[in-house]
């Protein structure tokens, strides 16, 4: 019997155009799963039962009648909660937010309405998406279905998670120091930050032009349909291409040869690798060899950037907290309302610099690599998915003595592909020895993003990800 939950969304969409499928089958599929799988992992803020129905039975008469929307129609989508989507509240992990319904559709949520997805409801994330883990004040902690103790990451922490256990297939995050990729890695699934202004954003982050819009799913296929999707222009973003992409799930679809890739292990500063991970990375390139691409490993020696980011990050979270009373400050998680008091005391000349010359200057030392490189690939984390409920590991966890209080600097290889604005993915590349996801990341330079998902798809088709067993995860037969 065919398992609904787990099709693609090309497939939902064949089964669509022959009658062999229906939406609301499907709907019913991925309830299912919510039902059986959300009491343990804490994926959702909520779920939109009557709207998602209605939704579902709408694209399948567009479906019968032969006027459907496009390959994206019936198939269902779920939306992080720092989006805005009509009709419901925008709580981002807060306890201070409104319970008050958005009045308007964020572009990306507009366009997968219009191209007629089933939305589900809104998923998890950490308190404004302050850090690369998955629990808030609002919800609590989100698991990691590969092993319960651990951390979903994030901050698209139920996004990630969704995707894994199909609860949905189509998921939208946003990635503002790794965000998107973070928990794409250490749940074993598929994360794309396209290029700065590729999918336009309403309203605009306060972290500004650190934080992407992009997908989540199983699979590139499903990541590629997707980005097509809420690519589309919207005009309330002035910083946006709105121009209209490409069909990347067809003009990813394509050969490695020819292509030059470097690989960089530490990217010239990140320390405290596990040594499974680094294996896996290097087999990885060697994969990418095979497919024929030229693959170089390369000594870089960049400066680590953690300042650039803490000065635009702190000076985010300040902004974010600017309207709340000091007194409810204590409602919040401790290291967000922290990152806001020294960002209150960080000067607007230093934000500019951090903004520009110091972001002009990093972007100038990784756009010398793509004078001799079309990609470059490196690890996506250094160890794999945290004990759940910390914000930084354990003493001794992945060998190291001591991993400090500052979250980032068990992330080094996400931030500085969102101070340049640059694409990266994060896909599969095999497991620890305790079973638990690694993933590769794939950065190209600006606007490059259909090169970017073409590589991870040709690698993704010679080493598909494993599928999570279910029973043996603890999650139920």
């Amino acid at each position: 019997m065919t398992d609904l939950a787990s099709l693609s969304a090309q497939a939902l969409t064949q089964g669509y155009r022959s009658g062999e499928l229906s939406p609301v089958e499907v709907l019913s599929a991925c309830l299912e799963r919510i039902d059986r799988f959300e009491p343990m992992v804490n994926a959702f803020v909520f779920v939109d039962r009557e709207g998602a129905l209605k939704a579902a039975r709408a694209s399948e008469r567009r479906w019968r009648r032969g006027d459907q929307k496009g390959p994206a129609d019936g198939v269902p989508a779920t939306i992080k909660d720092n989006i805005a989507w009509s009709g419901f509240p925008n709580r981002q992990g807060s306890l201070l937010t409104a319970k008050t319904p958005a009045a308007f559709d964020a572009p990306a949520v507009a366009r997968l309405k219009e191209a007629g997805c089933v939305l589900l409801g809104k998923t998890t994330m950490p308190e404004f998406g302050w850090k690369g883990v998955g629990d808030s004040p609002l919800t609590g902690i989100t698991r990691n279905p590969w092993d319960l103790s651990r951390t979903s990451g994030g901050s698209s922490a139920g996004a990630a998670v969704a995707a894994l256990l199909g609860m949905g297939v189509l998921h939208l995050g946003t990635d503002g120091a790794g965000s998107i990729r973070i928990p794409a890695s250490f749940c074993g699934v598929v994360g794309f930050k396209p290029s700065y202004g590729r999918v336009p954003s309403y309203p605009l982050s306060a972290m500004g032009g650190l934080a992407h819009v992009g997908p989540i799913a199983r699979s590139v296929s499903d990541v590629a349909t997707m980005l097509s999707v809420i690519s589309q222009p919207d005009h309330r973003d002035p910083t946006a291409w709105n121009l209209a992409p490409p069909d990347y799930e067809e003009v990813s679809n394509q050969e490695l040869s020819g292509l030059r890739i470097g690989c960089s292990i530490d990217l010239g500063f990140a320390d405290h690798l596990d040594p499974e991970i680094v294996s896996a990375v290097k087999h990885a390139a060697a994969e990418l060899a095979r497919l024929g691409a030229s693959v170089d490993e390369i000594d870089l020696a960049l400066e680590d950037p953690r300042d650039i980011l803490a000065t635009l990050w702190e000076a985010g979270a300040a902004l974010l907290l600017r309207n709340y009373a000091r007194g409810d400050w204590s409602r919040c998680d401790p290291g967000m309302a922290r990152a806001a008091e020294r960002g209150r005391e960080i000067s607007g000349a230093c934000v500019i610099e951090a903004l520009t010359r110091k972001r002009v200057e990093l972007s100038a030392s990784l756009s010398h690599i793509f004078e001799s490189y079309d990609l470059l690939i490196t690890p996506q984390m250094p160890t794999v998915a945290l004990p759940a409920g910390m914000d930084t590991p354990p003493r001794g966890f992945a060998g190291v003595d001591e991993w400090g209080e500052d979250w980032t600097r068990w992330s080094p290889f996400t931030y500085p592909f969102n101070i340049t604005q640059l694409p990266a993915v994060s896909v599969p590349c095999g497991h620890s020895s305790e079973g638990l996801p690694i993933g590769l990341q794939i950065v190209g330079p600006m606007r490059a993003d259909e090169l970017v998902l073409r590589a991870a798809r040709a690698f993704e088709a010679a080493m598909p990800p494993a599928v999570l067993d279910i029973a043996g995860a603890g999650l139920g037969a």
